[in-house]
């Protein structure tokens, strides 16, 4: 397997459909084996009956269920876990991140030997006091702390 792109996810019912047609799209254009695995950290929505629907009709898609909301680490620690990929991709449910980067973010890990990739979003569409604000203070200080030139520490592509 070449490919597993992880992605974690709460209450995102309206997103899935679009979002997963949209990496199937992508992953038409490369050829190699993946993988899509979708991890519900806990939706009280119909997240869930979604990606049965999903994984249902595409051999390559799979689900993981949490009964609770264990947060984004918990969500991503299990997709690692079941994960078969040789390059495993991240990416958040809520159609920020976008399938067309796949290829590059594959391509700099198989074929120009770098052991991380990290992508960031040059424009956000949420709250700037609520989400922004504490995500720059967040980036400073672990950029200072760790040493480690990063855009955005907490950001799944």
């Amino acid at each position: 397997m070449n490919l597993s792109i992880v992605i974690p996810l709460l209450n995102e019912e309206e997103s899935l459909p679009e979002l997963h047609a949209w990496i199937l799209r992508v992953m038409d254009t490369m050829d190699i084996e993946y993988e899509i695995i979708f991890i519900d950290d806990g939706s009280t929505d119909s997240s869930w009956d979604v990606l049965n629907a999903l994984s249902r009709k595409h051999a390559t898609t799979h689900t993981i269920k949490f009964l609770s909301n264990y947060g984004k680490s918990q969500a991503l620690h299990a997709g690692f876990h079941k994960a078969q990929g040789d390059v495993v991709i991240t990416m958040d449910a809520d159609l920020q991140d976008s399938p067309d980067e796949i290829p590059e973010l594959y391509r700099m890990i198989a074929h120009q030997n770098h052991d991380l990739v990290s992508g960031w979003k040059k424009k956000r569409y949420d709250s700037v006091i609520a989400k922004n604000l504490p995500s720059k203070l967040f980036n400073w200080a672990a950029r200072k702390t760790s040493g480690v030139q990063l855009k955005s520490f907490n950001c799944t592509p």
